[in-house]
């Protein structure tokens, strides 16, 4: 199974942790999993790319483990409010699509949602 835990400060989305496999299928043939991480590398490059933003993702092949986080969704690290606005929904589009994933497939996928504030 896959774990998701959504990072949320004061109601904005600003990261998330993906940790195992999901277990649908055979590694390499496994749809459910090629979808996450397709999923994953949109928002990394959305953020990075299209909204001109850092992001922090670290991929742990070994552990199955990717942590994406964007201090842009947040007030305190960027002024402009669209940005902060784009680069919040994104990861809010994420978590609602993955809700609606866990409806098909919940013997495969969890969804969380963590409040905390940005660290380091």
């Amino acid at each position: 199974m896959t774990k998701i835990v959504f990072y949320r400060s004061n109601g904005v989305y600003y990261g998330f942790e993906e940790q195992g496999h999901t277990g649908f299928g055979e590694a390499g043939d496994d749809v459910l999993c090629a979808a996450l991480s397709s999923m994953t590398m949109l928002i990394v490059n959305a953020v990075e790319l299209a909204y001109a933003s850092d992001v922090e993702y670290d991929v742990n092949e070994g552990a199955t483990r990717i942590v994406v986080r964007a201090k842009a969704a947040l007030p305190e690290f960027e002024s402009d409010e669209r940005k902060r606005f784009a680069v919040s929904g994104i990861f809010l589009a994420y978590y609602y699509q993955l809700n609606d994933l866990t409806n098909d497939y919940s013997d495969f996928l969890e969804v969380e949602v963590e409040d905390r504030p940005y660290q380091k």
